[in-house]
């Protein structure tokens, strides 16, 4: 019998091959990694639609947003040294800021609190109708000062790590890509992963593309525009695998880092509570944190023209996963919560018993796809084509070697009644009955369907 990671690392990319067949996604690719080390990478879909070719895990994301985590490293690690503190005001490094700008401390700036505009007057940088900011686009747009009175809220603010950027450039003498590709990139132990474009050519890349409205197709977006004196804020081209790993040693529990525990602890506490929001979510110093059940986490999301992604670290199971979509629709926010809603249940209930062995995979009727999960010992009824698959599963009790009973249901479903396993000639199970509904292979099912409606 294997861990209950390991039952669950079996299942994610089942229930995810599900997700992108259903959503008819462009692509997308997981990876987990746990104490460092790699535990699962899967890719699915195309890397361009337009071309054809296939995605891998290998292709290269913008991964945006993310790059605040990367540079909030940055400004950890120059603390380290001395060369600079978090309450140092911004002036003391930039010069030439307004003065109420000038005035906000380096902690404001990372953790969002420093009250400047998000994106300036202008956001065509995000729309494909203007390049990214240089520095001095950066410098007028906060010429006017802070938007909010500082430290009051979390405002987000791409401009803000943008100036942070610039803050790490006087305190190296080095081009911000330049001393982040040595010092963090590199000390990581990141092979796949660039501050900014251009990247080496022969790179594979994952092209981005529009949802499907209001074309009624996807078009596809080139994604290698450079972010300029924003790639602080969301330059950063990386892989999932990279991603897990990096994410991984910023845990205080991490046993290896780039970062001492107390810059770690530093930088994904929870500092500011997300205001006017419905989730329970908090920023710290370029993280997000907040709960998932009984489990605290942290990480962050991005969102570059294209491509939606999100990773999630789980300090107390010292697990970490990241999934990147090439779609400007792409649910990775909802897929990324989906699976840590998996983990968290198998960490539950433990690895399933031996004798379960046959209570599993997945099974049709006319009303979709089911998939039996066992865990420990009872079954699961897990549903493949939502979010979260294990939401009001039904629990089946096996009572037999192909018997059991639905023990626990919703109060619309089958609780209390049956459950069983038919077998076919050669001993192996055929199809699978819940109450008085038979689900079978999907094969069996779709030549069902296309007798009764289509032939």
């Amino acid at each position: 019998m294997g861990t209950w990671l390991d039952a669950a690392l079996g299942y994610i990319p089942r229930w995810l091959d599900y997700q992108m067949r259903q959503t008819e996604q462009p692509g997308c690719v997981i990876a987990v990694a746990k104490d460092g080390e790699l535990l699962l990478e899967q890719a699915w879909g195309a890397a361009d639609l337009k071309s054809g070719e296939a995605l891998t895990p290998r292709h290269r994301f913008r991964v945006a947003s993310h790059s605040k985590s990367f540079t909030a490293a940055a400004i950890l690690k120059l603390r380290e040294q001395g060369k600079l503190r978090l309450d140092d005001p911004v002036g003391r490094h930039v010069a030439g800021l307004h003065p109420d700008v000038a005035a906000v401390t380096l902690a404001q700036l990372l953790s969002h609190t420093a009250g400047l505009v998000r994106d300036g007057a202008d956001t065509g940088q995000w729309s494909d109708r203007r390049p990214f900011l240089n520095e001095a686009e950066i410098r007028a747009d906060l010429a006017a000062g802070p938007t909010i009175e500082p430290n009051t809220r979390l405002k987000y603010s791409n401009h803000g790590f943008g100036v942070l950027g610039l803050v790490v450039e006087a305190a190296t003498d080095e081009p911000y890509n330049v001393w982040m590709a040595r010092e963090i990139v590199a000390a990581a132990g990141l092979a796949e992963t660039s501050p900014d474009m251009p990247i080496p050519p022969g790179t594979p890349f994952a092209r981005g593309h529009g949802s499907k409205l209001p074309l009624g197709r996807r078009v596809v977006i080139p994604g290698e525009n450079p972010t300029n004196a924003l790639a602080a804020a969301t330059g950063f081209v990386s892989t999932a695998a990279d991603l897990a790993r990096f994410f991984n040693q910023l845990a205080p529990e991490a046993e290896t880092s780039l970062l001492t525990v107390a810059s770690r602890r530093e930088m994904t506490r929870r500092h500011w509570a997300e205001a006017h929001s419905s989730g329970q979510r908090h920023y710290g110093l370029g993280t997000g944190s907040g709960k998932l059940g009984d489990w605290d986490w942290f990480g962050h999301s991005g969102g570059f023209q294209g491509y939606i992604t999100r990773t999630t670290t789980i300090p107390a199971e010292r697990l970490t996963l990241s999934i990147l979509t090439n779609a400007a629709d792409g649910p990775a926010q909802g897929w990324s919560d989906g699976a840590l809603h998996i983990f968290q249940r198998f960490a539950k209930e433990g690895a399933p018993a031996a004798e379960l062995a046959d209570w599993r995979g997945r099974w049709w009727g006319s009303w979709g796809a089911f998939d039996l999960l066992a865990m420990k010992d009872k079954v699961l009824v897990a549903s493949p084509g939502l979010t979260n698959p294990l939401l009001d599963a039904s629990e089946i009790t096996v009572i037999g070697p192909d018997e059991g009973r639905i023990a626990l249901a919703g109060s619309f479903a089958n609780h209390g009644e049956p459950a069983s396993l038919e077998r076919g000639p050669d001993g192996t199970v055929a199809a699978v009955k819940l109450g008085g509904s038979r689900l079978q292979p999907e094969a069996e099912l779709a030549a069902e369907l296309k007798a009764k409606y289509e032939d």
